[in-house]
């Protein structure tokens, strides 16, 4: 296991410069008209109230290096995912395509995956949006008409809706299939907030899907061995990259109902490790 959590490779001394945040980025023209909505400023991300902490420049340098390593192959969707609960995946998640937003200047497609536990609406201070589950209800055929644009910010956002009891039928429909895959055509990015990968089934249902996965871990939070039971469990990982979540206080960031909050020193920063395929 220790490989695992092995720096894949160090960001090059000579970055490009990432320039400067495409804000006002143009509508993706073969998405419907979508409703534009502002983020609260209570929201709990971090890469937006507090810039200039570590934990901000700890979500700059992850954009940076996913960047560069999608140079290097095929790179445009990605899963985020942990072993298990309360790892921070959802406030990963949120973080990093907010920052991908405002500093590399691209178009970025969020989703919240996770149809079991939806928390990523919640983290963005967003209540009430319709999303996933009521495109699947009903006969509508565009995903697109049920995303939503973030004020001010080269940022989308596609809700689970409501919570789903049976949410593998979605998720391996061709229906959906069809409908995610016109999305790439939108974006420069989509982040998916999946579940953990304990104990269900839906990060090898989102991982037929993206085209990579980006594992969250928590210091003091999951196990070796529910690590080691996890990542044996996925079919195909598409692993790129380990975030390591090393919060000093684990009852501070929580998952889903409950409120993360933003760390406060240089032990809350998240040291990331990529992996090169």
């Amino acid at each position: 296991m220790s490989q695992l959590y092995e720096s894949l490779r160090r960001a090059e001394m000579e970055q490009r410069s990432p320039g400067e945040p495409r804000l006002e980025s143009a509508r993706p023209t073969d998405l419907p008209k979508v409703i534009a909505i502002d983020v609260p400023s209570a929201s709990r991300l971090v890469a937006q109230v507090d810039p200039k902490c570590l934990a901000a420049e700890k979500f700059r340098a992850l954009a940076t290096r996913l960047e560069n390593l999608r140079n290097e192959r095929d790179l445009k969707s990605l899963q985020v995912t942990s072993s298990v609960n309360g790892e921070g995946k959802t406030f990963v998640t949120g973080n990093l395509a907010l920052t991908l937003a405002k500093h590399s200047g691209v178009r970025v497609l969020v989703v919240e995956g996770d149809l079991h536990r939806p928390g990523l609406a919640s983290l963005l201070g967003l209540t009430g949006l319709r999303g996933l589950s009521h495109w699947w209800s009903g006969r509508e055929e565009n995903l697109g008409r049920y995303i939503y644009k973030l004020n001010g910010l080269a940022l989308w956002f596609l809700s689970a809706g409501e919570a789903s009891e049976q949410p593998s039928q979605v998720l391996q429909s061709p229906r959906f299939a069809k409908a995610f895959a016109r999305l790439g055509g939108s974006f420069d990015w989509i982040l998916v907030d999946s579940t953990p990968v304990l104990p269900t089934a839906d990060v090898n249902l989102w991982g037929r899907l993206v085209d990579g996965m980006l594992l969250v871990v928590r210091a003091g939070v999951a196990p070796v061995e529910a690590l080691k039971k996890g990542l044996a469990s996925v079919d195909n990982p598409k692993l790129v990259g380990i975030v390591l979540n090393e919060a000093s206080d684990s009852r501070q960031n929580k998952y889903v109902n409950q409120q993360y909050s933003a760390p406060k020193d240089a032990r809350n920063g998240l040291n990331d490790k990529n992996k090169k395929k």
